[in-house]
């Protein structure tokens, strides 16, 4: 099996494995793109998870403009369909969020995360083909919550239910970095990079972190990109 044929076992059994999970209040919807997206984020791990890696990217879960839209991480519309060139069918989850609805492609709402995150990548190499050779971006956790209308994050879930959903994130991200064999793994945010340390404990691989581009945080708001480029650089990951 190539590289990408394993991400794609593996992927499809985290999907299985925590689609079978039930999360009790204040969680009222959740979504799982690596089921009803699964179309786009196939395309996107057999196109560009099909080689070794030096950098990987990890965030924390997918965002309601992003990859619950379009099935791939930090997924903003444009650059998942303009610049990766990635555009498939996405189906509608059994139960929606009539406060997030599951529009696909044809949503009208930007992923503000993702807009900066790709943006970056996009000016430092040009081309998805160019970043993707050395780079891949992935998330933790699979799984968006929601408390009504309201973003909730795996990190606020009680011990109870974040126990198992850990444990089957962990042995995915172990998977996929045994099988692309990066230098680094990134945390895009603290969460993501203490989860990444403790999931690959023992593996021959690196750790760093890059602040979180959310608009939430008022760091990445007085201008993401270059604090973001000022950590890879200081980390030793990108050169000047």
């Amino acid at each position: 099996m190539n590289k990408a044929d394993t991400l794609i076992v593996a992927a499809n059994s985290l999907s299985a494995k925590v689609g079978a999970m039930r999360f009790a209040a204040p969680i009222t919807h959740i979504y799982n793109p690596l089921d009803y997206a699964w179309a786009p984020h196939e395309i996107y791990l057999r196109r560009y998870g099909k080689s070794g890696k030096k950098v990987i990217f990890v965030g924390m879960n997918p965002g309601p403009f992003g990859m619950v839209q379009t099935g791939v991480p930090f997924g903003e519309i444009a650059a998942v369909r303009d610049w990766m060139n990635i555009e498939a069918e996405v189906n509608l989850p059994t139960e929606q969020n009539p406060k997030r609805p599951i529009e696909g492609f044809a949503c009208p709402r930007s992923e503000v995360s993702g807009r900066r995150l790709w943006g970056l990548f996009a000016q430092r190499f040009g081309t998805a083909e160019a970043f993707f050779a050395d780079h891949f971006v992935a998330n933790y956790c699979p799984l968006a919550f929601f408390e009504e209308g309201r973003n909730a994050t795996p990190d606020k879930l009680p011990a109870r239910e974040q126990l198992p959903l850990l444990a089957a994130c962990d042995e995915h991200l172990r998977t996929m970095v045994e099988t692309l064999a990066p230098e680094w793994v990134i945390g895009v945010g603290a969460w993501a990079e203490d989860r990444a340390r403790l999931a690959c404990v023992g593996l021959d691989v690196r750790y760093g972190r890059v602040l979180h581009p959310s608009p939430a945080s008022p760091a990445a708001n007085r201008g993401w990109a270059e604090a973001a480029t000022k950590q890879m650089v200081a980390q030793g990951v990108w050169g000047v």
